[in-house]
């Protein structure tokens, strides 16, 4: 697979989870006919929270594997960089959704170690002779 492709996958499933996300944010305002904002229900804060969260952190992950890739980062750092994002985010969610108690404090972290990670990689191929 090449970085490009890599890049997709991540970029592609990543799509579809804020699809999930958005879906799940309209059934609550369908169902409880709230037009604007969260109309004080703690369910309608609670979804567009969660798929708020995702939209704030998820262009800077994908970035980050842009510029990995760009930087011809190894295809394996970039699974897992994007799979752990991608993971985390759903861990996120779904501790939003009391489905899984730990799922938010898990999925921050894993997005946090994403960002560090991610950072650290693009400044070791930027200072050595392996980086464009």
């Amino acid at each position: 697979m090449t970085l490009n492709a890599i890049i997709a996958l991540y970029v592609a499933l990543n799509m579809l989870l804020a699809v999930i996300l958005m879906y799940r944010v309209g059934q609550v305002r369908l169902g409880k006919k709230i037009n604007l904002g969260d109309g004080g229900d703690e369910l309608m804060l609670s979804r567009i929270r969660a798929h708020g969260n995702f939209t704030e952190n998820a262009p800077l992950a994908l970035l980050g594997l842009v510029a990995l890739a760009y930087l011809g980062a190894h295809p394996i750092a970039l699974h897992i960089f994007g799979a752990a994002f991608f993971i985390g985010r759903i861990l996120h969610a779904m501790g939003m959704a009391s489905v899984f108690g730990q799922g938010r404090l898990v999925g921050t972290l894993l997005t946090l170690l994403t960002f560090v990670g991610q950072a650290i990689y693009i400044f070791v191929l930027i200072f050595t002779s392996t980086g464009g």
